[in-house]
């Protein structure tokens, strides 16, 4: 007896099925999770720098001399980079512009390492870019026991 069903089986032209499909969509989104991972291990480093940064220059700017503003701004940002969960001792921080004095700005600048992907549970991995960051304060004009006027105001 013949069949009176005009139906035509779907066309299958197109379709991705199979092992290598699946081996493909997996890989893809691997390789998209570490990136990912990767560019969230650069933002995390920046912020770190960024706030260590402010910190040193903070700390700079309300020292009573030169030498003791030098001092202070390295354990201010190394503080910061502790507290943020990393090793001080991988990071830069050097005085970027400007001298210690009455109404001068100075610039800190500090560096650090970004990790190559930051994973759940394990942690930050690999050395990825040199991340930095810089701030810019100004001495306090009015401010006793320093040498020198005010000339900015």
């Amino acid at each position: 007896m013949r069949s009176t069903d005009s139906r035509q089986r779907p066309d299958e032209a197109g379709f991705a099925g199979g092992l290598d499909g699946l081996v493909f969509g997996l890989l893809i989104f691997v390789v998209g999770t570490l990136i990912v991972a990767s560019a969230w291990g650069v933002v995390d480093t920046k912020m770190a720098t960024g706030t260590a940064a402010t910190d040193a220059a903070r700390t700079y700017v309300e020292a009573d001399n030169a030498t003791d503003a030098a001092a202070g701004a390295r354990v201010a940002a190394d503080d910061v980079l502790a507290g943020l969960g990393r090793d001080p001792a991988r990071g830069s921080v050097v005085l970027a512009g400007g001298l210690f004095g009455r109404c001068r700005r100075v610039t800190i600048r500090v560096s650090y390492p970004s990790p190559l992907v930051v994973l759940p549970f394990v942690g930050r991995v690999g050395r990825g870019l040199e991340v930095a960051s810089s701030h810019s304060e100004l001495v306090d004009p009015y401010r006793a026991g320093l040498p020198g006027t005010a000339t900015c105001a």
